[in-house]
């Protein structure tokens, strides 16, 4: 059977970890499971997956909270518990997975967590590589790294952004994957946002000017807003939708991926360099390099 609210996001190492949008699927699918929702009982079968919470202090934090709210800031998934009872934080890595299974739906032989619920159902946190992380914390600050706003939130506007990316000189392509300038970007969307943009990953980002930063803001936004409508993105076997299908988005990519195919733009052959050792791929034609 199916799971009742199913959630299977992995994404082999070559684009670093889930993105915001498929992280921003991953919370939207659990959350009707979860909300309001409370734990009658756990299993921990790989404690390293805890963050160093003992399996004994986990379980006393957990057992018996109610969940309140599930939500995503950059990577990460945060789950709130309601009153003092902290909160749950899980970042997928490379094979994370989470979803809410009926009773005696067969048990992924991969599950390293599993949260009994009071209505019958479970929570599982499934990870192969077990790189993923599933902490209890009192607050999120308590474990997340220092982040930079959210591309999709209010405060990210194209004055802010251009303000920003003025105030630092730094290549395009590592700046925008730096956690703490904006939150939620990866090798992925920072390859399309540039080409959208038509943007040389290499340029330093002081030297854009209002155009060319107000260009870029919109491929953020339009990008990423398109990427969660069609619920991520999948080149392999692991991204799964709620149905069984593959996420959409990998049908629009204009550059990632496509070494060698022709741009959709001016019909150049797409080239991959490497910026900050991640792979990265531009049209040399439409980005041109600075000089």
């Amino acid at each position: 059977m199916a799971p009742v609210y199913p959630c299977a996001i992995a994404i082999r190492y070559r684009s670093g970890v889930p993105e915001l949008p498929e992280v921003e699927t991953v919370a939207r699918l659990i959350r009707p499971g979860l909300v309001d929702r409370r734990i009658e009982a756990v299993k921990v079968t790989w404690p390293r997956t805890l963050g160093g919470v003992s399996v004994p202090r986990f379980r006393k934090r957990v057992v018996g909270a109610r969940f309140e709210r599930v939500w995503r800031r950059g990577k990460y998934i945060v789950m709130d518990f309601a009153g003092d009872g902290g909160c749950i934080v899980g970042h997928l890595r490379m094979t994370g997975r989470m979803q809410v299974d009926a009773p005696g739906d067969e048990v992924n032989r991969f599950t390293k967590v599993s949260l009994t619920l009071d209505d019958g159902n479970v929570f599982r946190f499934i990870d192969v590589r077990k790189f993923g992380r599933f902490v209890w914390a009192p607050s999120p600050d308590d474990v997340l790294p220092a982040l930079g706003p959210e591309p999709l939130d209010e405060q990210f506007t194209a004055d802010w952004f251009r303000q920003a990316l003025s105030r630092r000189r730094r290549a395009l392509k590592p700046l925008l994957l730096d956690q703490s300038f904006v939150a939620g970007l990866g090798n992925i969307y920072v390859d399309e946002a540039l080409h959208a943009a038509h943007l040389h990953p290499l340029r330093t980002s002081d030297t854009l000017n209002r155009a060319a930063a107000i260009r870029l803001h919109e491929a953020i936004l339009t990008i990423l807003t398109e990427a969660i409508e069609r619920e991520g993105s999948s080149f392999d076997t692991f991204y799964r939708t709620p149905e069984g299908q593959p996420g959409a988005y990998q049908e629009q990519f204009g550059v990632y991926g496509r070494t060698g195919k022709p741009c959709p733009n001016c019909a150049r052959a797409i080239k991959r360099i490497v910026v900050g050792q991640r792979g990265t791929h531009l049209c040399t034609n439409c980005q041109r390099r600075p000089r």
